[in-house]
């Protein structure tokens, strides 16, 4: 170490101590640019490599969990091991700053003592939220294309076979991702009740891989919209592929803009509601009901608030680069709204442990095929997804998150649902 460097390696270690004073750091140690580690030498499963002197001054700075994201994605820093782990210091700040922020803990211990920042080129990957009412119909198409329209193949790296994604569905923790996604669909499929020539409407069809399921395994007619071009496009080609091109018609329409005349048996949407928005949800579920038959049942899949939410630090990183005006309300503010539109609750089911293993299975993928990811994506957006999804295994383990299938039917003539007495039929 240069005399020169001395000073500046003292003054980080001393904002490192000064803090995460009192942080679980069994699992999380950093590294600064010189090599020296803190707050000791010992192996943990995570470690945060300050890349250059003017790290911490980079990371800190908008006292944001957007501007440490920022400085993530401009190599300020790096995270090697298990990113997962590193979400336990954001969590010990969101607590630990609360209820002043973390501007205020910074400022205290000194920041502007700091070495300065290099100037660093900054991603352009933040979603640009101008133009359009917000959950406007084109504003609305803007930032799930944002999310959606990456690349095919990029997705395709890390998701399993029939490029499911969302939550898989695990009868161990040890099933392959292949096995637990084909279990969730099934398990969709069941719980909808299907039968050979019904009609199913799946919301958010994503490259299909339900939609394929429902026609292949259940002998429904399948109607699968979704806002993004390039899935439409792989959906069709893989339906075609499989001779199911006659039983399911894909299209890039929003649900809104679906035909007043069209009825189906079921309806069902997997991820999709996090996009509608909580002051929108009533329109939303007035629509899927205008949709549906009598006796009908609508199955909505959707991340919501866990039980313990977590303190927010400051901008949203998943506002700006990953699901720019999602909204994740609480399952009471959803089934509510489910409710006014005169659709009837008839079960919930709460997978949050289930999402956390297949985020890891998500992780681990995207990691192993970093190289090939590169050759779709740029490294500031392989870092959008590594981050977002490691800090979502981290939320759904810890409660911070939850993924409820809310199963609600349209009562018929007299308020028959129709529906069998008990579950077991799911579960047969």
């Amino acid at each position: 170490m240069t005399t020169t460097l001395a000073p500046e390696i003292h003054a980080g270690v001393r904002f490192l101590a000064e803090v995460f004073a009192g942080a679980p750091l069994e699992h999380v140690g950093f590294r600064l640019w010189d090599g020296t580690p803190w707050p000791d030498e010992k192996t943990r499963r995570t470690t945060i490599v300050l890349q250059h002197r003017g790290a911490l001054r980079a990371m800190f700075s908008s006292a944001s969990e957007k501007g440490l994201a920022e400085a993530y994605l401009a190599d300020d820093f790096d995270i090697a091991g298990d990113v997962e782990a590193a979400f336990e210091l954001t969590d010990f700040l969101g607590r630990r700053t609360a209820p002043r922020g973390l501007a205020a803990l910074v400022q205290y211990y000194h920041l502007r003592r700091l070495p300065a920042a290099p100037a660093r080129p900054r991603s352009n990957r933040a979603f640009a939220a101008t133009g359009g009412r917000r959950h406007s119909l084109e504003r609305d198409r803007r930032a799930v294309t944002y999310h959606y329209d990456v690349s095919n193949d990029f997705f395709r790296l890390w998701l399993d076979r029939q490029m499911v994604y969302s939550c898989a569905y695990f009868a161990r923790a040890d099933d392959d991702l292949d096995t637990a996604q084909t279990a969730k669909l099934d398990l969709l499929c069941r719980k909808l009740r299907l039968r050979p020539g019904q009609r199913l409407l799946d919301i958010g069809c994503g490259w299909g891989g339900l939609a394929l399921h429902a026609a292949r395994h259940y002998g429904v007619n399948v109607m699968g919209v979704t806002l993004s071009r390039p899935q439409v496009e792989l959906a069709t080609a893989r339906a075609a592929e499989a001779g199911l091109d006659r039983a399911v018609t894909f299209a890039a329409r929003d649900y809104r803009e679906l035909s007043e005349a069209d009825r189906y048996d079921a309806i069902v949407s997997v991820g999709m509601s996090e996009h509608v928005g909580a002051e929108q949800l009533a329109g939303y579920f007035e629509t899927v009901g205008r949709r549906l038959k009598p006796g009908g049942v609508f199955l909505n899949h959707a991340i919501g608030d866990g039980a313990r939410p977590r303190r927010r630090l400051g901008a949203s990183f998943s506002d700006a680069y990953v699901f720019p005006d999602g909204d994740i309300p609480p399952v009471p503010v959803v089934l509510r709204a489910a409710e006014a539109a005169g659709l009837e609750v008839r079960d919930v089911e709460n997978l949050r442990e289930h999402y956390a293993l297949t985020l890891r299975h998500w992780v681990r993928r995207l990691e192993t095929g970093h190289e090939a990811a590169r050759a779709h994506v740029d490294e500031a957006t392989y870092r959008v997804w590594r981050l977002y999804m490691a800090g979502s295994a981290y939320g759904f383990a810890h409660g911070h998150l939850a993924v409820y299938q809310v199963l609600l039917s349209k009562p018929g003539l007299g308020g028959a649902a129709g529906l069998p007495l008990t579950r077991r039929d799911w579960y047969a």
